[in-house]
């Protein structure tokens, strides 16, 4: 048995402030002296980023099919061990994923604190949020919070709307200096979000006087099921892995999977070294080549490093903006081109609508790997895919790419979905 104070906050729909409440609930508790382990629900590179600063500690994913359910247990029963309180932010609303944010609080059983943007409505707070908790099977909803609230009254108005089943833990009022940028892919990185730390104390004052800010009861989060062994395959072996600006898109489980298998870790940056460091292989993550493509079209010795590292036979690999730094060229979306590594023949194009989303499923030849894709941009290539990774919705997919030991994809993948996979697409 694992016990510890948990919540799972979610919300009606993506844009309610789920990120703002559980980096805000983090840094609090962090202020109080508490240890606060957070967790994201689903695939996201960029909400994680703001937790790890407002709780001071890496924030992994739980997915009950990207990462599987016996991974998320082992993740959360570890993180209990150690932790005063465990957050978990949900998936944009709470049954538009499958499986669903309510399916995983309840078989995770993690107690449910909704929030809700109730800037549009008062007596219809309370009904939104008792749909939410019977609709279908039901979800653990034990709380809910009013965000971006006018007035004390409108407060009010909220509060007395919750039926007898639902408890109010306050409200948070529109506040503009401590809302969250975004842009074509979510929020910001945190990294490029202007006085974050401001934002989240800001928050925390505006938080501190409601019952959300009370440490919530103590669950059992069930047995702890024993940590995953790897077999330590790539012993001896040096991984350089891009991480700057333009490549920021990392899974810490996906940095902790390379080690536990044996690497060493080395990091780069291709907007500012001239060189990849001494290694066997190389990782270039996701993230926003477009955004930085002047500096990356700049780097003409990084570009010949890593030309003679694939032209040596050494593995790389390039996923979503990985990859589109590995063509020839990327256009960006006021139709400037660029020229990038030049490790792949073709183009990749910016474009305003969303080209890609969902989770995958690629059968390599070195294994099947769950990942997925979200991304703004298309590939225009003479060269044929080696697989197609599948969607596990089963409409569409993504290219994989072969050529030498370089291996590029859209998709993003998950590495302890199948660790001896992974540490074979590392191995020359």
């Amino acid at each position: 048995m694992t016990v510890c104070p948990a919540l799972l906050v979610a919300a009606p729909a993506s844009g309610h402030g789920k990120t703002t409440l559980v980096a805000a609930l983090a840094r609090l508790h962090t202020r109080l002296g508490r240890r606060v382990r957070v967790f994201k629900c689903g695939p996201d590179f960029l909400d994680p980023q703001i937790h790890a600063i407002a709780s001071g500690a890496p924030c992994e994913n739980v997915d009950l099919v990207m990462c599987g359910e016996e991974d998320a247990r082992w993740r959360l029963a570890r993180a209990a061990q150690e932790a005063d309180l465990i957050l978990v932010e949900g998936v944009m609303g709470l049954y538009d994923s499958q499986p669903t944010g309510a399916a995983l609080a309840r078989r995770l059983n993690l107690p449910i604190l909704l929030v809700i943007d109730a800037s549009a409505m008062g007596g219809s707070f309370g009904a939104v949020a008792w749909g939410l908790k019977h609709y279908r099977d039901g979800a653990p909803i034990t709380h809910a919070l009013a965000n971006r609230v006018g007035s004390e009254f409108h407060a009010r108005l909220c509060r007395d709307s919750l039926p007898d089943d639902i408890r109010w833990a306050g409200h948070l009022p529109r506040d503009v200096e401590a809302a969250l940028p975004e842009r074509h892919l979510g929020l910001l990185p945190a990294a490029e979000i202007a006085g974050l730390a401001a934002r989240l104390d800001r928050l925390v004052e505006l938080l501190a006087a409601t019952p959300a800010a009370e440490l919530p009861p103590t669950v059992d989060l069930g047995a702890v099921p024993p940590a995953p062994t790897f077999q330590p395959l790539l012993a001896g072996k040096t991984i350089a892995v891009a991480r700057d600006e333009a490549f920021c898109f990392l899974y810490p489980a996906n940095l902790e999977c390379l080690e536990t298998l044996g690497a060493r870790l080395v990091f780069f940056s291709p907007l500012a070294d001239e060189r990849l460091p001494d290694c066997d292989a190389v990782w270039l993550p996701g993230g926003y080549p477009e955004l930085h493509a002047e500096k990356i079209a700049a780097n003409d010795t990084l570009r010949a490093s890593l030309q003679a590292h694939v032209a040596r036979g050494l593995p790389l690999l390039a996923e979503c903006g990985g990859m589109m730094a590995c063509f020839e060229t990327l256009v960006d979306l006021d139709g400037r081109e660029h020229p990038m590594f030049g490790l792949l023949p073709g183009r990749t194009r910016m474009q305003k609508r969303l080209a890609g989303l969902g989770l995958l499923e690629a059968a390599l030849p070195e294994g099947n790997l769950r990942g997925h894709t979200f991304h703004y941009s298309t590939v225009e290539t003479s060269l044929a895919p080696s697989v197609q990774a599948k969607k596990l919705s089963g409409q569409g997919g993504e290219a994989v790419f072969r050529h030498g030991r370089l291996t590029a994809s859209y998709m993003h993948a998950y590495f302890p979905s199948n660790a001896e996979a992974t540490a074979r697409l590392f191995l020359p």
